[in-house]
């Protein structure tokens, strides 16, 4: 999509829609609504006096002008109430308006920054926010789809509006800023929509590589036999079974940059789970593909930390493998010993994510990182504790704080969950040094505990359990059906302020 950003009077932009905004109870518009309602005849106020626009969050009303006025359509997106207007309701209106649009065959959009007259957010949140919920509002995968006869085509110019010319720089930086994250938290959506016989292991590599060339990224692909060398064998225990040999991604943003603080993030990448010879049962096995959304968010992060130039050495480490049952594969019962030198008692080889996460953040260490964050689709005891609104997050307060300001700010929420060492009782065996699996009660913590015996001596670490948040069962104002690209809005805004 192209974003143009220009100084000007709204009501006086040729287009083949322009849009407008109100606040819920508010009859008398103004600002840039004021303009196109006086320019109007009151059209607007009309409209809100006969009781058919409220200005409800993501009301959509649509109007025709007669001749004379220079736009074709005028799409008024409601705000929802003045005080609990925040850059969230920006991204909501941006979404709802813009697929409205689409669907009204409107290919070119010109849009006042919702929020930054009365809404009084600042200016440059305010653009990005608009631009982020245009495009993320607008993705569709149709990858593989052949038959797009009568599919409405995306938008493909947005032109942001502004009538102050003192704003257009911070106008410009903000909208800079939402293309850049909204199309990597795109590419991690496709990533996961892919089908997990073209999305292998290979295959994201292969996406990672070239997106590295494209965005300047250092990009080395870690094959099995290394693994092998190093003692990877946790790692390698879940891959037994898998049809591709694993391969774990390892990008870099200012590789080489000693000065700067390094910040290490590992991805748990399982391209399809089966669970293994703990079969999963077949209703809704086909949404394993998306086990791999820790992968396509941190891929799709690293690609736009380089793009918005942040003063950091950022690694992200991917480990990516099936897990699949075979002759070959791992059992209950198995004991396989990790890169750090614990041996691991398997229980249940559909908790596999923890143990290809276990060797990857002991393998972090080489970075001597100041901090790593993982995340995952970890656990389904994540999903039962804090269902869709947020992911768990566990680990050092600092980093948890950070993860929360974020969070906050993207809606890419997280909440805290204890690691209690009562936890780890439940982690002892007779056989092996650690088991790799509690009991169902607790299942996120116990999980995470576990992560915790191979992070790092010192090293600050925070684990994300993002086993709710990969996929959306229905469409929300801009997380359509399907991957939802969590953790990359996520994970750019903690790096984007971590000198701050």
């Amino acid at each position: 999509m192209q974003i143009q950003t220009i100084v000007g009077k709204i009501q006086e932009q040729e287009t083949q829609a322009l849009v407008v905004n109100l606040f819920e109870g508010v009859t008398e518009p103004v600002g840039a609504t004021g303009a196109v309602d006086a320019a109007l005849g009151g059209a607007i106020r009309a409209l809100v006096t006969a009781g058919d626009f409220r200005g409800k969050r993501n009301e959509v009303a649509v109007l025709y002008p007669t001749a004379g006025f220079p736009a074709r359509r005028v799409l008024l997106v409601g705000l929802g109430k003045a005080e609990k207007f925040t850059v969230e309701g920006i991204r909501q209106a941006a979404a709802t308006v813009a697929r409205k649009a689409r669907d009204l065959g409107v290919t070119q959009l010109h849009t006042p920054i919702h929020g930054a007259g009365i809404g009084s957010i600042e200016v440059e949140a305010a653009a990005q926010a608009v631009v982020e919920g245009t495009i993320l509002g607008l993705y569709r995968y149709h990858e593989l789809k052949t038959q797009l006869e009568d599919v409405r085509p995306n938008l493909e110019i947005l032109v942001l509006v502004e009538h102050d010319p003192a704003k257009l720089d911070a106008i410009k930086a903000g909208a800079q800023s939402g293309q850049i994250i909204a199309e990597a938290t795109c590419l991690a959506r496709n990533l996961v929509n892919r089908p997990a016989n073209i999305a292998t292991p290979s295959r994201i590599a292969e996406t990672a590589q070239v997106m590295a060339g494209v965005v300047g990224l250092q990009c080395r692909i870690m094959e099995k036999p290394e693994m092998e060398a190093l003692g990877m064998g946790a790692f390698l225990a879940v891959n037994q079974g898998g049809g591709e040999p694993a391969k774990m991604v390892i990008l870099e943003h200012n590789a080489g940059c000693d000065d700067l603080p390094t910040v290490v993030l590992v991805g748990k990448g399982i391209t399809f789970d089966s669970g293994g010879i703990s079969l999963k049962p077949s209703q809704d096995m086909w949404k394993m593909k998306d086990d791999m959304g820790g992968a396509a968010a941190v891929i799709g992060a690293i690609g736009a930390a380089a793009q918005l130039g942040l003063p950091l050495h950022i690694v992200a480490l991917a480990p990516l493998t099936e897990n699949m049952p075979d002759a070959w594969a791992s059992k209950p019962g198995d004991v396989v010993k990790s890169l750090k030198g614990l041996t691991v008692e398997i229980h249940s080889t559909d908790a596999e994510g923890r143990m290809i996460l276990i060797d990857t953040l002991t393998y972090a260490a080489q970075f001597e990182p100041q901090a790593i964050v993982d995340i995952a689709t970890l656990t389904g005891a994540q999903a039962v504790a804090l269902g869709l609104p947020a992911a768990a997050v566990m680990g050092d307060e600092g980093l948890i704080t950070r993860l929360r300001a974020a969070g906050d700010a993207t809606y890419d929420r997280v909440w805290p969950m204890p690691l209690f060492e009562e936890y780890g009782e439940q982690l002892k065996t007779d056989v092996a040094d650690v088991r790799h699996v509690g009991s169902r009660m607790g299942g996120s913590m116990t999980a995470g505990f576990f992560l915790s015996k191979f992070v790092p001596e010192g090293v600050p670490w925070a684990h994300i359990d993002m086993a709710a948040q990969g996929l959306a069962d229905e469409d929300r104002p801009y997380i359509p059906k399907g991957g939802t690209g969590y953790g990359v809005r996520l994970l750019v805004e903690m790096l984007r302020r971590w000198n701050g």
